[in-house]
């Protein structure tokens, strides 16, 4: 008789460690939502956002082992997800990379701090694919832009264009949304 699987906080990571079924469902159902929700934001396709989280999942618990204990293992598993989704694009070719424009022009709207009060995912749902992942890895996981052109292979500059455009995009479907919402309610 197998003895069931009740986990203290760091005992679940034991638990996927020792590929207890029990730990892998917890995990799994801890996160499972949250990770849908990451992999949406790269993949605007529900069933394929769905493929990568299925496939993250796969190789977080078939490569626990590589897991050093250094850092937070939630990071850890997240970078795994977004990795997945990354893999899933550059493999299917999805996204195209649109022309350079000015450094110096970018650098200036960089500056500008708007703060607006919007459904993030919603929004982010709109924007084309290059636009996303771009803005995803750089707002959102935090990567330079010198990470995300090798990461991508595409240039400093157009890791910064397509910065710029998804969030000049942005702000155009959250005016457009503002507008629709006052014209709705007059």
């Amino acid at each position: 008789m197998k003895l069931l699987f009740k986990p203290k906080k760091e005992d679940l990571t034991v638990g996927l460690r020792n590929q207890n079924p029990a730990a892998q469902k917890i995990f799994y159902d801890k996160n499972v939502k949250k990770f849908l929700s990451i992999a949406k934001s790269y993949v605007s396709d529900l069933y394929q956002a769905e493929d990568c989280v299925i496939k993250a999942f796969c190789k977080i618990f078939k490569h626990i082992e590589s897991y050093r204990g250094d850092g937070n293992f939630d990071g850890w598993a997240r970078k795994i997800l977004v990795n997945e989704c990354l893999n899933f694009i550059k493999c299917h070719k999805t996204v195209f990379y649109l022309d350079e424009v000015n450094a110096a022009v970018l650098e200036e709207v960089f500056e500008e701090n708007v703060v607006f009060d919007f459904n993030a995912q919603d929004l982010l749902d709109q924007l084309p694919d290059a636009y996303r992942m771009v803005f995803n890895l750089y707002v959102i996981e935090e990567y330079s832009h010198q990470e995300i052109a090798e990461f991508l292979n595409i240039s400093l500059a157009v890791s910064k264009t397509q910065l710029f455009r998804a969030k000049e995009k942005l702000r155009k479907i959250y005016f457009q949304q503002q507008k629709t919402l006052k014209n709705e309610n007059v």
